[in-house]
């Protein structure tokens, strides 16, 4: 509820405006336009089903419109229509993203209400996206790590469970053999899509002129991605993020973050990447998802990213982001269980399909650990296996202590996994401890968090990489380095610029990065210290 203060400034923005019963200010999937503070009268927020509308909230005087999607640029999860005759402060959405950046207590109560609302809307499933698919099916669970990263209220159907689906996919004439469907907005209807099929259905780039010259493009969503973003747009630069896949990165399938400064109770990975991808957006910066860079062009003037629906986006300077991928296990059969029984994540979604089961975690690092413990929180048992003797090398002290005082986590140091059997889904597990006999065990589940591979292949020889592919900068990159990429400046690279001028590299795909979120943070932020230098250039 706005004071009449804080109305008088939103109104300085806007214009009155009378409105009437039944008048609809905004639909659901349309791009959204306009914010209100109601005056007199009422306006509600309703979901339009066929079966009657679901009134979601209704807004009376001194109250606003809005969600995340007004930040981002998104279309609307909601019908916006006047329930009572009255008249209210038309905003346009450009003026209210100036008066976010620039009045600091409207700011603070617009964003905290946008978020929360998000949040209920999620909880609450008011959700324009119906998902059918089974919880054992790997396709089933991508789609839905990629809208609960993105935090798109859904709802899930499995038909395993669920007796009624068939009369859904009747009426849209599909079978269980197209199994995963994604119902979009109640129209369209998507048969096992990707995640970009996903993002185009639900305007999730809507907003985004991929097109323009940028001041900079931040190339990976992840703590680093982020934080640079966060900075550069902060700072009054023109930013553009391109995802792969969803904002977070590794970080974001961190079940809990407890090292992390600020946090002392912890944090989930996901609300903490969340909480940066709405604060890119409120300072302007743009954020295309499911986006993938597949190709740098270090031509001079300006660079190039090729995005791989063939489009090019052109950047005065460019932060590459794109973190590393947990290696594979060296098992003939791994792919063929990914998502369906072979875990690269522990959040709550994968948390759901193993309640009561016996599982295993692989991997002897900080990520390891966190997911082991939140695992044990709901699953019968957690082995946890490492190839090392023990775990105090390569783990956090608190994280240790609560392993070795957790009754349902088993640590298995010198132990490896050496074959995967099962039809359609994993059904057993064989291991090896040292040079003893292979067991087997009848387990279901195995989450695999082992070291890193950088994901530069992107990059065609662009800037110069170490010996393992990660990318050089600053005082690593040798006279040799330089000389072989024609560095042309007189001054050397600064610091975590690669071997090209004006692009750096950050987070978890540089070399001699340090495995930490805070790290990946600062980085991200000192990045665009020098990035100003280099538009200055």
């Amino acid at each position: 509820m706005l004071t009449d203060a804080q109305i008088a400034r939103v109104g300085e923005h806007g214009h009155l405006r009378r409105v009437q019963a039944g008048e609809v200010l905004a639909e659901a999937g349309a791009p959204i336009v306009h914010f209100y503070v109601v005056g007199a009268g009422a306006i509600e927020a309703v979901l339009i089903r066929e079966n009657g509308d679901m009134r979601v909230r209704t807004l009376h005087a001194g109250q606003f419109t809005g969600e995340v999607s007004i930040l981002s640029g998104r279309p609307a999860l909601v019908t916006l229509r006047v329930c009572e005759s009255g008249e209210v402060i038309e905003v346009d959405r450009d003026k209210l993203l100036y008066l976010v950046q620039t009045d600091a207590e409207l700011s603070e109560i617009f964003v905290r209400a946008f978020l929360l609302r998000r949040v209920a809307l999620v909880a609450g499933g008011f959700a324009d996206v119906v998902l059918v698919g089974s919880n054992h099916s790997s396709d089933t669970l991508r789609i839905k790590e990629f809208l609960t990263r993105n935090a798109h209220p859904y709802t899930s159907i499995d038909p395993d469970r669920d007796s009624l689906t068939q009369e859904l996919l009747d009426h849209f004439r599909f079978s269980i053999v197209d199994l995963p469907v994604l119902i979009c907005r109640g129209v369209t209807v998507l048969r096992n899509p990707t995640n970009r099929e996903i993002a185009d259905c639900l305007g999730f780039n809507y907003a985004i002129d991929q097109t323009q010259l940028r001041d900079v493009v931040v190339v990976g969503a992840g703590p680093s991605g982020l934080a640079a973003a966060v900075y550069a747009a902060s700072e009054g630069l023109d930013v553009l993020v391109v995802e792969s896949d969803s904002p977070g990165g590794q970080a974001g399938t961190s079940s809990r973050i407890e090292n992390y400064l600020g946090f002392p109770s912890g944090i989930s990975g996901q609300e903490l990447t969340a909480r940066a991808y709405t604060q890119a957006q409120k300072f302007g910066a743009s954020v295309a998802v499911a986006e993938n860079a597949v190709h740098l062009d270090c031509a001079p003037k300006a660079y190039k990213i090729r995005l791989d629906n063939g489009a090019e986006v052109q950047a005065r300077t460019v932060v590459i982001a794109t973190g590393a991928e947990y290696r594979k296990l060296p098992l003939e059969n791994i792919s063929q269980f990914e998502g369906a029984g072979v875990y690269y994540g522990a959040t709550f979604i994968e948390s759901q399909v193993c309640v009561g089961e016996e599982l295993i975690v692989v991997g002897g690092g900080n990520s390891a650990g966190q997911a082991a413990v939140f695992l044990a929180q709901t699953a019968k048992k957690v082995h946890m296996l490492v190839r090392s003797k023990g775990l105090a090398e390569t783990m956090s002290r608190y994280l240790i202590r609560r392993i070795e005082e957790s009754p349902r986590i088993v640590l298995r140091p010198c132990t490896e996994i050496t074959a995967l059997e099962g039809n359609g889904h994993l059904e057993r597990v064989r291991w090896r401890k040292n040079d003893e006999p292979d067991e087997t065990h009848e387990i279901r589940h195995v989450f695999v968090m082992t070291g890193a591979e950088p994901s530069t292949r992107w990059l065609g020889g662009c800037v110069t990489l170490d010996a393992q592919g990660f990318v050089k900068t600053g005082p690593d990159l040798t006279q040799e380095d330089l000389a072989a990429a024609k560095w042309a400046l007189a001054r050397p690279p600064h610091l975590l610029e690669t071997s090209k001028p004006g692009v750096f590299a950050v987070g978890d795909v540089r070399a001699g990065n340090v495995k930490r979120v805070a790290s990946a943070v600062g980085e991200g932020s000192i990045a665009i210290s020098f990035v100003h230098r280099a538009l200055q250039e």
